[in-house]
């Protein structure tokens, strides 16, 4: 797979994830909350993603 299959993929999960997060302390998903750690879920699936590709 190519480096931008992979930045894709984890700004996928990661901003999946992020918006979930604030559930956990009852937040709802489609708060502000929620979109503001979608959007750093996002970042860090980006760097995490791009970090991955560089090492396989």
């Amino acid at each position: 797979m190519n480096s931008k299959a992979f930045v894709w993929i984890g700004m996928i999960v990661g901003s999946t994830v992020g918006g979930f997060i604030p559930l956990i302390w009852g937040g709802g998903a489609f708060s502000f909350a929620g979109f503001i750690t979608s959007g750093i879920g996002a970042v860090a699936g980006i760097y995490y993603g791009y970090k991955l590709s560089k090492r396989l």
